[in-house]
């Protein structure tokens, strides 16, 4: 489901970001090629919200603090535990690739914290980054957690949209790489959804809660690592005195 107005409102915020200053209406309509009448309502509407205002007469509209105000809150509920960001960056060291953790979004896994690698060429990703939860290591070793009952209802949900000539384009696939997974003692990907990745994950139950990790880069530089990349990722998991339950590999029945 794809809601335009919705859409627009965190196009908006992107806009700011990249931006970095206050904005007319007329230059926030010609950057992202919004009809001037749309532009004007969407302003107006979080204008009359509280959450842009002007910093000065007429020089155009930023975003107020109360955007931040609502994610603190958000965070306080919802944190993502320092254990866990301290994991990423130590993998990501260590690999001196872009590392991530993630959870499952209904179809997608979303990218909780990420820890970009330092080299030029790298995956680039960022919080809030969606990946497709079946063609992708990630999501892998999130579906494994899965009971068997959980993964036909998403089964069922899928649409098999081929990304490449690597991604998985049915059920009897995704099965069977979560159970060479098992066997292998990771999950791993190649180009699946993004052209020229390839990357190494494993699963994290961490809460009570699903979450996966993933390392990835380029297929000329980590196709041949993701051994070790896993490796490195357990023993990181290790030392942090995190769970590391080989079994979570294994699929998940009933």
């Amino acid at each position: 489901m794809y809601v335009k107005q919705a859409a627009n409102v965190v196009e908006l915020l992107e806009f700011f970001a990249t931006h970095g200053e206050a904005a007319t209406i007329a230059e926030i309509a010609d950057t992202l090629g919004w009809p001037r009448s749309s532009t004007f309502n969407i302003i107006g509407t979080l204008v009359e919200k509280g959450y842009l205002y002007e910093p000065r007469s007429r020089g155009g509209y930023f975003p107020s603090p109360r955007w931040q105000t609502i994610i603190r809150q958000i965070e306080e509920r919802d944190p993502v535990p320092t254990a866990l960001i301290d994991l990423i960056d130590t993998i990501a060291e260590r690999t001196g690739e872009t590392t991530a953790l993630a959870s499952a979004s209904g179809l997608h896994v979303i990218m909780l914290y990420v820890r970009e690698s330092r080299q030029p060429i790298r995956y680039f990703a960022s919080i809030g980054t969606r990946v497709p939860i079946h063609a992708s290591s990630v999501g892998r070793a999130i579906l494994v957690q899965m009971s068997e009952k959980e993964r036909e209802a998403l089964y069922r949900k899928l649409v098999f949209e081929k990304y490449s000539t690597t991604t998985p384009m049915s059920i009897e696939r995704i099965e069977a790489e979560l159970r060479a997974a098992g066997e292998r003692g990771y999950h791993q990907s190649q180009s699946e959804y993004i052209a020229d990745l390839a990357g190494a994950s494993v699963p994290l139950p961490f809460g009570g809660k699903r979450l996966s990790i993933v390392s990835a880069g380029p297929v000329s530089r980590c196709l041949e690592r993701r051994g070790d990349m896993a490796a490195i990722m357990r023993e990181a998991i290790s030392e942090a005195g995190l769970r590391d339950d080989p079994g979570a590999l294994l699929p998940a029945a009933g």
